[in-house]
């Protein structure tokens, strides 16, 4: 686990840009639901689960890329995005719901299943380049020719504000329910979008955890730098996890809100997802299983009273490889 530290900077991202926000995309967007189970830490309070690997497009993702095109008008080209897979389906299914033209580029990590259902949302899938810095850069060059509006995965403040109303929903839904609030949130993190966007809405009241792979670490490698830097990334969930560097943005509300990060190997990320399906029939792929591995491989132990949240941020598993893991 490596503390948060190094230079603060303003929120740049706020609870009010967060509610706004919400309400924006809420006609858009499923509120998810969340499910209380028996945590597998010893003696620990019920465990919440986040939903969000039900979203409309199989992620998060969503929340962003509709909050992005209802704030920024699209021109004639159209919107275009870079992704692992996840966020171009998102982007893709929001275009598509808006009467909006998508082309997404996409590496050549990124699952079949993911391409195929960016195709199948009506965007113009791109495939090309080693990771996702190279689809980054192809999108760069294709929106500067063409105009079209960029939609980044987890940098912008529109997608931070997006990914930040899955915690405004949480704490509302738990209220409303009557559970016990969260003391501690765990939350998968790649380039950073989400954890920021939690961690800004959250502002220091819930202890925010990024949950990392153990070979995809950028969010840890900045902290420590204190300063974005570039990370080698091999792991089962780069194709979601597999971010080369945070944003700038990301990680100046990491800096601030952020409690620590948790690195989890590639095996407990496979074991969570097994444990997934087996318990609770709930499809995760790698990434949306990470931050759950975190509790059950013990790279993050709460302590015996602490009430904890764990985020399922994603869906869109390769249901051939699903298959055979569980």
């Amino acid at each position: 686990m490596n503390s948060a530290s190094g230079r603060l900077s303003p929120e740049p991202v706020t609870p009010a840009d967060i509610r706004a926000a919400h309400a924006r995309i809420a006609p858009h967007i499923r509120r998810t639901p969340v499910l209380e189970i028996p945590s597998p830490a010893s003696g620990a309070p019920a465990l919440s689960l986040k939903l969000e690997a039900l979203q409309h497009s199989g992620s998060f993702k969503a929340r962003g890329a509709f909050n992005n095109l209802l704030t920024r008008p699209a021109p004639p080209a159209g919107c275009a995005a870079a992704s692992g897979g996840n966020h171009g389906a998102a982007v893709a299914y929001a275009a598509a719901s808006l009467g909006i033209a998508a082309k997404v580029f996409v590496p050549e990590i990124a699952t079949p299943a993911k391409v195929a259902r960016i195709r199948a949302c009506g965007a113009e899938a791109v495939v090309g380049g080693a990771n996702y810095a190279d689809a980054q850069a192809r999108c760069d060059a294709y929106v500067a020719a063409s105009g079209a509006l960029k939609i980044h995965p987890y940098a912008a403040p529109e997608t931070v504000a997006g990914a930040g109303t899955v915690a405004l929903e949480w704490e509302e839904d738990l209220a409303r329910l009557g559970l016990a609030p969260l003391d501690t949130v765990l939350i998968a993190v790649g380039g950073g979008g989400l954890v920021s966007g939690v961690a800004a809405w959250f502002a220091g009241r819930v202890r925010v955890v990024g949950v990392e792979p153990e070979g995809s670490q950028a969010l840890t490698a900045a902290l420590a730098a204190g300063a974005p830097v570039d990370v080698a990334v091999r792991s089962v969930a780069a194709d979601s996890l597999g971010a080369t560097r945070v944003g700038d943005l990301n990680l100046a509300i990491a800096q601030r809100f952020v409690a620590e990060t948790a690195l989890v190997p590639d095996e407990a990320i496979r074991d969570a997802q097994r444990r997934l399906w087996r318990e609770l029939q709930i499809v995760a792929e790698p990434g949306g299983a990470a931050a759950y591995a975190a509790l059950l491989c013990g790279a993050y132990r709460p302590a015996p009273d602490e009430r904890v949240g764990v985020l399922i941020c994603g869906a869109n598993a390769d249901l051939a490889a699903f298959a055979a893991l569980v």
